[in-house]
């Protein structure tokens, strides 16, 4: 499904908006619309991380993080996806409790919070997306119903990887090794930087097709032995499509476009994005290292910030990305 995923990104904005204005009844608390559970119709899961891979010539990176916690923008996809296979072979059930995610191990649990309203819920990656710049996360249609932004299509989520259950469900579907075995050791669980810092040359070459076909199988048969304990490790993991009720406090959009640890790189950027609204240079500290932020915004829309990103991309700032503090 991560072609047809590619192709739908092209036309994000246009559907985002159809999504905007869908007259279907919103079914956040209807029980005849019944949770379901994964179709393995494809074959029992298996634990991927993936080799890096290029879409619409931005590179990702996947890996283990058990620190994860980011702010940004989330979308969702239904029906134009539904029965269709996901990156990790599972089938895409649109009623499911999943999402795709561009870099994340498929499988890892996720907490996601609607920040505007304060919902919040536990999902399981899946599958690889969103390709739509700005968008930190794509969740099936029935979390985006529990979630609360069905209708509107977008919110302003914070996504938190749970550390405890990615790390047993990982364990179980590797025989107790955690990670396919030429993968990168998982990092320790720390507070996570609001935008990942790069320093190296991007490859010249990819592709998309990495995403899925690059990622290293767990055996030499390409998936996990399939034993009582794995089946009963999975369900354990699985999402029950509880929504718990977070306090709601005020958000702001911001584009962060880089982080720097020499500042005359910084300032430079700065001078340059403030051609385009007002812009930003913090100096933070990450470990014992300090490093100079570089945003624009706030900004007032997420239309607005969807148009302003796409500016940057274009121009060659490709790690820019959309964050809510």
């Amino acid at each position: 499904m991560l072609r047809a995923r590619i192709v739908a990104a092209m036309l994000g904005i246009v559907a985002a908006l159809a999504v905007a204005g869908c007259s279907e009844t919103e079914l956040v608390v209807n029980s005849s619309k019944l949770l379901t559970k994964p179709n393995q119709a494809s074959g029992p899961p298996a634990y991927k991380i993936g080799q890096p891979y290029q879409v619409q010539n931005v590179w990702y990176y996947p890996k283990v993080d058990y620190g994860y916690d980011e702010t940004g923008i989330a979308s969702w996809y239904g029906p134009d996806f539904n029965g269709k296979p996901t990156a990790s072979g599972e089938i895409y059930d649109q009623n499911g409790l999943t999402a795709a995610h561009k870099t994340l191990p498929l499988p890892t649990i996720v907490q996601v919070t609607n920040l505007e309203n304060g919902r919040s819920l536990k999902l399981r990656i899946n599958d690889r997306g969103p390709f739509v710049n700005g968008r930190i996360i794509d969740v099936s249609r029935r979390a985006a119903q529990l979630l609360g932004f069905h209708q509107n299509g977008t919110a302003r989520v914070r996504v938190q990887v749970l550390a405890d259950e990615s790390m047993a469900l990982a364990s179980a579907l590797t025989g107790g090794s955690g990670v396919p075995a030429d993968q990168a050791q998982p990092v320790a669980p720390s507070a996570a930087p609001t935008m990942a810092v790069t320093q190296q040359q991007l490859p010249a070459g990819g592709s998309a097709a990495a995403a899925s076909a690059g990622t290293a199988p767990a055996t030499s048969t390409g998936n996990t032995a399939v034993t009582s304990a794995t089946t009963r490790a999975v369900a354990a993991a699985e999402p029950d499509g509880r929504v718990t009720q977070t306090a709601v406090k005020p958000t702001r959009i911001f584009i962060q476009a880089g982080a720097f640890t020499q500042l005359a790189n910084a300032q430079k950027l700065t001078a340059e994005l403030s051609r385009l609204g007002a812009a930003t240079m913090t100096p933070v500290t990450l470990g014992n290292q300090q490093f100079y932020r570089v945003r624009l915004g706030p900004i007032a829309s997420v239309s607005e910030a969807d148009r302003l990103l796409d500016k940057l991309v274009q121009s060659g700032h490709t790690e820019a990305r959309i964050v809510v503090d």
